[in-house]
C-alpha cells in the first residue's frame, strides 16, 4: 500500500546555526548584567527605570573591550541607557533627518544624486544610544514580502542611479542567503555599478566576517565598499582588525564613520589614535558626523565651534588621508555639508 510521504520540516538547531548567529544570540540585553561584568555599582549611574522603546543590546566581545570599574569608559556610555535621554530637547525630533519624506517607494530612499539607500532590516547587534534611527518606524520602510520588484522597478527607471546603499539597522544582520537573494536582483540592473555597505558588526561582532559572507562578497558584480562604524580606537581589538583585514583582502574598498560624541571621542589624543588603528586595520577615515538630532541623544551633543577647532588640529597633525571630513547631515539637503 503506498503511503504519503511524511515531509519532516528542517529546523536549524542552534549549534549548526553559523557562529556568528550564535555569538549574537548570547548578547548582553540587561543593564544590570552589564554593570555587573564591568564591577560598577548601577547607584555610580543615572540609570532610568525602564527603557522599553530602545533597550539596551551589546555583544559580549564588545562588552569585553570595556574597561572594569571604570563608569565613564567610553564604550560602555555608547550603550547605556541613561536617565538623560528622556529629557526632551528643543530642536530634536523622532525623524531628525525626515527620511519617510525622501522615501518614494517602501525601503528606498532617494535623496541624493546618482545613489539610493535601502533600508532593508531593522535589526542591529548592538543598540548604540545615539542612533538617529532610534525611533525609525522600521515595519514602514522596510520592503515587505515583493516590495524588492517595486523598488527594482523604481531603480531602472532611474538611470542616473549607479550606487546602491545597504542600510538599516544593520544590512549583515541577514543571512548570507538572504543577502546573496537581494544582490541578485541588484546586479540584474544595468547601470548599478557600486554596492556599498554601511555597517557596524565589523567592529561588534567580528565572528559575522566568515568565510560564507567572504564568499557572497567574491560573486558580487558590483564594486565593494564597506563603511563601517567605529568611534573610538578601543573598539578594536585583534578580532576586529583580522575581521577588517579579511574584508580587505577580499577586495573590499574600506572606509570608516565616526559619529562626533561628547565625553567619549571629543578630544584630538582620541580621534588621531582612531585614525591611526583604522589604518593599521586597513581602514581609511571618511566621515566625521556632527550628531543627527534625534529625541534622546541631546546629551551627546558637541558644539559646532569646538568640533570645527577639533578638526582644524586633527588637519595639522595627521597626513591629509587619515583626517576624516567634518560634516552635519540636514534634511533636505543635496549632500552632507562639511563644517
Amino acid at each position: 500500500m503506498n503511503k504519503t510521504p511524511v515531509i519532516i520540516p528542517r529546523i536549524v538547531a542552534p549549534e549548526h546555526r553559523p557562529l556568528w548567529q550564535q555569538v549574537l544570540s548570547q548578547g548582553i540585553r540587561s543593564v544590570a548584567e552589564l554593570l555587573a561584568a564591568l564591577d560598577i555599582d548601577p547607584a555610580e549611574m543615572d540609570i532610568p527605570a525602564q527603557n522599553s522603546e530602545f533597550p539596551l543590546r551589546v555583544p559580549r566581545g564588545f562588552a569585553g573591550r570595556m574597561v572594569k570599574g571604570d563608569h565613564r569608559d567610553p564604550l560602555l556610555l555608547q550603550v547605556l541607557p541613561l536617565a538623560a535621554e528622556a529629557i526632551h530637547a528643543a530642536g530634536y525630533s523622532r525623524d531628525p533627518l525626515r527620511e519617510l519624506a525622501a522615501m518614494p517607494v517602501p525601503g528606498l530612499l532617494h535623496k541624493y544624486h546618482g545613489r539610493a539607500l535601502l533600508t532593508i532590516t531593522g535589526a542591529c547587534a548592538i543598540h548604540c544610544r545615539y542612533c538617529f534611527r532610534r525611533h525609525f518606524p522600521y515595519r514602514q520602510a522596510i520592503p515587505a514580502d515583493g516590495g524588492m520588484k517595486e523598488i527594482v522597478s523604481y531603480l531602472c527607471r532611474h538611470a542616473e542611479i549607479h550606487e546602491i546603499i545597504l542600510s538599516g539597522g544593520d544590512p549583515l544582520m541577514l543571512s548570507d542567503e538572504r543577502l546573496n537573494s537581494l544582490t541578485e536582483q541588484l546586479q540584474a540592473i544595468p547601470q548599478l555599478q557600486t554596492l556599498r555597505i554601511h555597517t557596524r558588526l565589523p567592529v561588534v561582532l567580528p565572528e559575522r566576517i566568515d568565510a560564507g559572507l567572504l564568499a557572497w562578497i567574491g560573486r558580487q558584480r558590483l564594486r565593494v565598499v564597506i563603511v563601517v562604524h567605529c568611534n573610538h580606537p578601543n573598539e578594536i581589538d585583534t578580532s576586529v582588525t583580522a575581521a577588517l583585514l579579511a574584508l580587505r583582502q577580499s577586495g573590499v574598498t574600506l572606509l570608516n564613520q565616526s559619529v562626533l560624541l561628547h565625553g567619549i571621542n571629543d578630544d584630538t589624543a582620541t580621534l588621531t589614535s582612531l585614525s591611526e588603528a583604522l589604518l593599521a586595520s586597513g581602514v581609511l577615515p571618511y566621515y566625521l558626523h556632527m550628531l543627527d538630532k534625534v529625541q534622546g541623544a541631546a546629551h551627546f551633543a558637541v558644539d559646532p565651534d569646538f568640533a570645527r577647532n577639533l578638526a582644524e588640529v586633527l588637519r595639522n597633525t595627521l597626513p591629509g588621508y587619515l583626517v576624516p571630513r567634518l560634516v552635519v547631515d540636514m534634511p533636505e539637503q543635496d549632500s552632507k555639508i562639511p563644517l
